[in-house]
């Protein structure tokens, strides 16, 4: 497991009972987590006195409750920082647990030696754009909402990184990728978060287990001669790390070489000492 255990402006206190406690920056929020099956002895303060705890509907949906939490406020990984927002969708603009993959995709592009040129597809607040941004890449980061890519760029100025060179794309990622390749622009990285089920800006729909593997075979053709990785992220449940390592090894390694390494992203649990899982990702590197 590729547990992300560098943070200091977030911390996961607890969770349990298809819930978890969170600290973001001062601020305590209390969310739901369909892994977090097990009970807990909710001895922490945060589970009583949080400045929000989002509650599910019984008829779907769901709406923040408490809510002292501020509008808006940032928290900082390293030299990077981000605008949180908690949404009336229970997320907050930032998945903490992402943070080892920014690292990872940090170390290959500042051993690379030359210049790199990464892709970000399904890039949603540009977590992974600003961290290949401040090590040094050029990126492309690509998502079909307006708003994301307006908050990705918000989280790029925070970061100090409102020069660097960064393109900015509100698109459809399947037709953009199309795209590139008629124009044969290339990529030395690529870093993918698809949703479970989405629709692009015109309508166009995107159900994950139909459209993955042949994305990711589109994807194939617009890497460059020298690759140097490729981060494959699923939230879905149903798809288990080897079928990522099946899909990158099919579709990337028999046609750049390279291999595959796929497991969980993790956060690390204050209370307990474990690890709360939170999705699968595949990276495959060129060596």
């Amino acid at each position: 497991m590729w547990v992300s255990d560098r943070w200091t402006d977030y911390e996961l206190l607890d969770c349990g009972g298809g819930e978890k406690l969170e600290r973001w920056g001062s601020q305590l929020l209390v969310r739901p987590d369909p892994q977090a099956i097990w009970n807990t002895p909710r001895t922490h303060r945060g589970w009583t006195q949080n400045a929000g705890r989002y509650a599910r509907s019984s008829t779907g949906g769901g709406a923040w409750q408490n809510k002292s939490m501020p509008e808006r406020w940032t928290v900082s990984y390293g030299a990077l920082t981000f605008n949180v927002k908690p949404m009336n969708f229970k997320h907050t603009g930032l998945f903490p647990e992402q943070a080892a993959n920014w690292d990872f995709a940090r170390e290959r592009i500042a051993a690379a030696g030359r210049p790199v040129r990464v892709l970000n597809l399904f890039a949603y607040t540009g977590g992974a754009t600003a961290a290949c941004a401040a090590a040094g890449a050029s990126v492309c980061h690509v998502d079909a909402a307006k708003g994301m890519v307006q908050w990705a760029r918000e989280n790029a100025k925070s970061s100090g990184l409102e020069n660097a060179p960064i393109r900015w794309i509100v698109d459809d990622c399947a037709k953009f990728v199309e795209r590139e390749i008629r124009r044969g622009r290339t990529y030395d990285a690529v870093i993918m978060d698809p949703p479970s089920y989405g629709r692009g800006p015109t309508g166009e729909v995107w159900k994950l287990e139909e459209n993955l593997y042949p994305f990711v075979e589109l994807v194939s053709r617009v890497l460059s001669d020298r690759p140097l990785f490729l981060i494959l992220n699923s939230y879905t449940t149903g798809l288990a790390p080897g079928v990522l390592t099946y899909i990158l090894e099919t579709l990337i390694s028999k046609k750049f070489g390279g291999h595959t390494v796929s497991g969980e992203l993790g956060l690390p649990v204050s209370e307990s000492g474990l690890v709360l899982p939170c999705g699968s990702a595949g990276r495959w590197t060129c060596g």
